[in-house]
């Protein structure tokens, strides 16, 4: 063999050694990422997880609203990139604990009994006003001492939770989207499916509260959307007898 046959095959070796060893960092990296990925959402390789699914007000059962429609596809879509299931379920057909199983749970709690259920006893710190005829106060939240109106189509909130039952380190999370608006809740959605690598690096696979405020939604409709604040103490902490004296 003379030289430059060597040289011409001492280079393909360099190559296929090199794209070998390229191909092995990139697929490191790649299950790397889809390893913490699934960790936050709770979701191993094949998993079973629930789409907890509200009902549009004044609907037949299982009616949804368009955004909320949408919030569940960008929900199915995540569940499907780490590898998992995902099984829809009515609000008021889900009688069991949390914490065997990951759940989505979207919608308000005038419309999604799971998710009134979740607020009284996982974040007794947040009140949200119910009653039909309280006017410009509808859907308001109050957190803590602090109330949080709605301009409806201009300034919205919603909260985004990721809770773990205590005490128990195998225990899955439960996802909270609930928003004023059935916007809100597809807001909050697209934000986690943004955001997701970011809460995993501040908050590990711990419990958080935030507070989002979907902002110009008769423009921008869920897309723009702003951080408010960590409320996860205020939300955590039962509130004050005379608010929630108030509160009812």
């Amino acid at each position: 063999m003379n030289d430059d046959v060597r040289n011409i095959v001492l280079g393909l070796v360099a190559t296929g050694i090199s794209a070998s060893l390229g191909w092995i960092a990139r697929t490191y990296l790649w299950r790397r990422k889809l390893r913490r990925k699934q960790a936050f959402f709770g979701l191993p390789d094949h998993s079973e997880s629930l789409l907890v699914v509200n009902q549009k007000a004044g609907g037949p059962e299982l009616s949804v609203m368009r955004h909320d429609a949408f919030a569940l596809l960008e929900l199915s879509a995540l569940i499907k990139e780490c590898h998992a299931r995902a099984q829809i379920v009515a609000h008021d057909a889900t009688q069991q604990g949390f914490g065997e199983r990951t759940e989505f749970c979207v919608g308000g709690p005038y419309s999604n009994r799971r998710m009134a259920a979740h607020l009284s006893s996982l974040l007794p710190g947040v009140w949200m006003n119910t009653e039909t005829d309280a006017g410009a106060d509808l859907g308001a939240f109050r957190i803590g001492g602090e109330d949080h109106r709605m301009e409806r189509g201009r300034s919205e909130y919603v909260l985004l939770a990721r809770l773990t039952a205590e005490g128990r380190a195998d225990s899955r999370p439960v996802f909270l989207f609930c928003g004023q608006r059935a916007i809100t809740n597809q807001a909050a959605t697209r934000y986690l499916a943004r955001h997701h690598e970011r809460l995993h690096r501040k908050y590990g696979t711990g419990s958080f509260v935030l507070l989002l405020k979907v902002v110009n939604s008769q423009a921008y409709g869920p897309d723009v959307v702003e951080l408010v604040a960590d409320v996860t103490r205020a939300a955590r902490t039962p509130l004050p007898d005379t608010a929630a004296d108030t509160a009812a």
